[in-house]
């Protein structure tokens, strides 16, 4: 795998040999990519992937080169191309990792690029490595994949990350998901048609309250507002938040997870509920992401 673009490209196979690097790696430091470069290129603003993949790379011993929101801090600012833009940083560096506001951006990335391209998110499209970084995170907290339940919370329509990580779990068997959104922000056709080919049984509702008592699994989004105009839409999701009585209704054994950051749709009461698993998440990220790079580079 030269590129990491999309979450097609992982099967079952090199997901669990990506855990078992990650399980290795751990969070600790290493030598592993001692004289490699990293360019961390941001058109769009970050913490928790761009932190991540930085501690990674500095951890495993190699170095990085970095600028976020690079739209008016880089050339792109001149009129640039993205094109351009990666041809010039091939020059400086081993890796690239591209967050960009476009669909499709990293895969125009790689196709110009003669180092590994990884696809930190890519407008309303895909965020593999945060799927991976799920899924890693589910199988850590529950020992499993294979038969959970999973609910998708909140804004499905524009939620990257629940796309991505939907493709993963059709990889598993004994998968069941609900997905619980207003009837607009339900998550699009062609991922419905994707769980039906890969025989992953779904469901649609609106009952929060009724999916958090029968999930294993309740992965909490935000409303993405940069994808929409208007403020109207927040108004959709008023009764799609998750409060520390919903929290304590949930299964033993059961996790919330949110890819952060939050804005009013996960209350912090909940953050010392034995369920509560997001601050758990971004550190199982750093593992995930040394494993990809390691894997990648080596």
């Amino acid at each position: 795998m030269r590129h990491i673009i999309e979450s097609q490209q992982f099967n079952r196979a090199l997901i669990e040999k990506l855990f078992a690097l990650a399980d290795q790696l751990g969070n600790g430091h290493g030598t592993e990519l001692r004289g490699k470069i990293m360019a961390s290129l941001f058109y769009e603003p970050s913490t928790r992937t761009r932190f991540s993949f930085e501690s990674a790379m500095m951890r495993l011993g190699g170095n990085v080169l970095t600028t976020e929101n690079a739209k008016e801090f880089s050339s792109a600012a001149k009129g640039e191309t993205l094109e351009d833009t990666i041809k010039t940083v091939n020059n400086y560096a081993d890796v690239i990792v591209l967050r960009h506001n476009e669909e499709g951006a990293s895969k125009r990335a790689a196709a110009v690029s003669e180092i590994p391209v990884i696809n930190a998110g890519d407008g309303p499209g895909q965020h593999p490595t945060q799927a991976l970084l799920d899924l890693y995170t589910i199988a850590k907290e529950l020992g499993r994949v294979d038969d959970v339940r999973i609910a998708f919370v909140g804004d499905l329509l524009h939620s990257r990350t629940v796309r991505s990580l939907a493709y993963l779990l059709g990889k598993f068997t004994g998968v069941h998901m609900t997905l619980v959104s207003p009837n607009e922000l339900r998550i699009k056709d062609d991922i419905k048609a994707y769980l039906k080919r890969h025989h992953v049984s779904f469901e649609e509702t609106e009952d929060l309250t009724g999916a958090m008592k029968t999930a294993n699994v309740v992965y909490q989004n935000r409303i993405q507002k940069e994808r929409f105009e208007g403020t109207k839409i927040f108004d959709l999701v008023k009764s799609f938040v998750i409060d520390r009585k919903l929290a304590d209704s949930m299964k033993k054994g059961a996790v919330i997870l949110n890819p952060l950051p939050r804005v009013g749709e996960l209350l912090p009461e909940v953050d010392d509920s034995p369920h509560a698993a997001y601050f758990k998440q971004m550190g199982y990220g750093v593992a995930i992401r040394k494993a990809l790079l390691a894997h990648v580079l080596s």
